[in-house]
């Protein structure tokens, strides 16, 4: 625990927040007028409320909580393919745990289970082709989703499914990218952003390189962030810096995990196994071109969508829901009508309340401030 405790020493974070305060104050920010940094990445947006750092920083930053949340981010269509593969008879549906529980238009994969449905939740799709191993007499699924992070183990996977002849297993593919993500976020005329924390594992694979565009383009800051209280700290010290002495780069503050030339065996596992997908659907964030990955022509044996015919065919949010605008950065999740109401962590209506990455989920649990209409549906709940 020593290597861990040195990343939330107290002392060295208190140091830190006070910098920050000096240089929101060189930058003329206040609370009405706040520094916006998005943190890409949900793992980040989680760390900020668990340890506190939105209470310990001034009000003149806001943090906007950006669609790296690969669950939060799963369109209610996805989910519906899911139920309509996993109810078919004779086949066996393996997922990770925060996916079962994502609602689609016609109810979770956890409640398929409930009514019959042979759903199991694995850690890896090597579990899942260990059951097709298995269950030769049954048709296995893996529901492949999460960005470029965990693209490499699922083209391993099925490269040792062909290896090893298994026919039975195939993946029903939700796997998105980053970049093209970012850019339309950036070309988004309602967005503010003054500059971002960038995805430590995401660039463990891709490297820094691909987010250039960010600095040479738009102008805006980038700086690759660890998980830990002092990593945030850092690299919105970092940011900061930047924007004081009026540069525009992308820095890399994790190194001690991340190389700057991300990861080359990973990134050939995916060429050699993914193509571009034109068209792909990201719940609340709509259609994204080119921002998402499906089997190449060479690996379509293996591609749930062609094997039970499975077309896609967008279902839109309950009109209630705001996870759009909340991953936008247009709204924050308390501003959700739904919020605390009918959308909880213990029966979810939008997927950022399901994913302990989502922004609405990390509110819930952690974050003291602006938490008077939770305290209320609470209150309520309980009486």
């Amino acid at each position: 625990m020593k290597y861990a405790d040195e990343f939330r020493d107290s002392a060295l974070a208190a140091g830190l927040a006070k910098a920050i305060a000096e240089q929101l104050d060189a930058l003329g920010a206040t609370e009405e007028t706040p520094v916006r940094i998005m943190e890409v990445c949900g793992g980040h947006t989680h760390a900020i409320f668990r340890y506190g750092l939105a209470d310990l920083l001034p009000k003149s930053i806001e943090f906007l909580h950006g669609p790296g949340c690969p669950v939060c981010v799963l369109p209610r269509s996805r989910v519906d393919d899911c139920l309509a593969i996993a109810m078919k008879p004779n086949v066996i549906f393996a997922t990770f745990g925060d996916a079962m529980r994502v609602p689609g238009s016609k109810g979770s994969l956890l409640q398929a289970k409930g009514d019959g449905a042979d759903v199991r939740m694995v850690y890896s799709p090597l579990d899942a082709l260990t059951l097709a191993r298995r269950n030769p007499d049954k048709e296995v699924v893996f529901f492949a989703l999460g960005f470029e992070t965990t693209m490499p183990s699922t083209a391993l996977t099925v490269l040792k499914a062909r290896e090893e002849g298994i026919t039975n297993f195939s993946l029903l593919v939700n796997h998105i990218t980053i970049i093209p993500t970012l850019r339309a976020i950036l070309d988004d005329p309602e967005m503010r952003i003054d500059g971002f924390i960038g995805p430590g594992h995401v660039t463990m694979i891709i490297g820094t390189e691909p987010y250039g565009f960010i600095a040479s383009e738009y102008k805006k800051p980038l700086v690759v962030a660890g998980f830990e209280p002092l990593d945030l700290l850092q690299s919105l010290h970092m940011v900061l810096k930047q924007k004081v002495e009026q540069r525009c780069e992308i820095e890399n503050q994790y190194a001690r995990v991340v190389p700057n030339t991300g990861n080359a065996v990973a990134r050939k596992a995916v060429e050699q196994v993914y193509e571009t997908r034109e068209h792909c659907e990201w719940r609340g964030l709509g259609d994204i071109e080119q921002s998402g990955v499906q089997f190449n022509a060479a690996f379509a044996a293996y591609d749930a969508e062609k094997k039970f015919a499975i077309h896609n065919a967008s279902v839109p949010d309950p009109a209630e829901c705001r996870c759009g605008d909340v991953l936008k950065g247009l709204a924050k999740p308390w501003q959700c009508p739904a919020f605390g109401k009918a959308c909880t962590p213990e029966i979810p209506l939008g997927a950022l309340m399901v994913s302990s990455e989502g922004s609405c989920a990390a509110y819930y649990q952690y974050s003291a401030v602006h938490n008077e209409a939770l305290e209320e549906a609470r209150n309520a709940k309980a009486s």
